[in-house]
Order: C-alpha cells, then sequence, then structure tokens
C-alpha cells in the first residue's frame, strides 16, 4: 500500500494499522482500489490529522518558537540544524555554500595582480 507516499501525515506503522483495521489488501496500488476501499480508508482516517491541518499546525508551532524567541525559534529563522547537531563542519545545506575567509580565492588574487600592474 502506498499510503505513506500519498497521505503526509501517514507513516509506515500508522499505514499498516489502518490497511489492517479496513480489511484491504497490503500489496493492492493505490490506483487499483475500488470506491469502497478507497471510502473505508477515508472513514478510517477522519480522526487522524493529515495534509494541510497537519502542516498548518507544524507551521504554527514554528512560529510560535520564532515569536517568543526561543533558541529552537532562533536556529529555525536562521535556518540552521535545530536538534543539536554540529554546524562547525556539517550543515552545508543550511548555512549555505562555502566562503572563502582569510585567505584569498584565486579569481582575486588575480584581479589584485592586475590591479597592481596598472
Amino acid at each position: 500500500m502506498e499510503l505513506t507516499y500519498q497521505i503526509y501525515g501517514v507513516g509506515i506503522t500508522r499505514a499498516k494499522k489502518i490497511v489492517a483495521l479496513t480489511k484491504v489488501d497490503p500489496n493492492k496500488r493505490t490506483r487499483d482500489l475500488t470506491a469502497d476501499e478507497i471510502a473505508r480508508l477515508q472513514k478510517a482516517l477522519e480522526g487522524v490529522m493529515v495534509e494541510g491541518d497537519l502542516r498548518r499546525m507544524i507551521r504554527d508551532n514554528i512560529d510560535r518558537l520564532k515569536r517568543t524567541r526561543t533558541y529552537r525559534g532562533m536556529r529555525h529563522a536562521a535556518q540552521l540544524p535545530v536538534r543539536g547537531q554540529r554546524t562547525r563542519t556539517n550543515a552545508r545545506t543550511g548555512r549555505g555554500k562555502r566562503r572563502t575567509v582569510g585567505s584569498m580565492t584565486k579569481e582575486m588574487a588575480a584581479k589584485l595582480d592586475a590591479a597592481k600592474k596598472v
């Protein structure tokens, strides 16, 4: 069953429970489900927070952390790792492209040499 890929907020464990509860064949592809099976799955997911509501709740929680200026909120605002990962050597996706500090790049050295000759 592809519930984990089709529905945001449904993981492997919850997908297995829902499939067992609704008695839908877990090996069946989502596109091959009948209207009755889809209705049973939707009914089982009614009490579960998924998709837009879940995304909204997560965004609101992060905004609350930013407003209250907590450490985690500041890390979210700066787009740095929030859960204690090291940033000295890793976290390139959060920190962006490497910038040379202290010494010059080859292009800058060439420009400086050209400027000195003039």
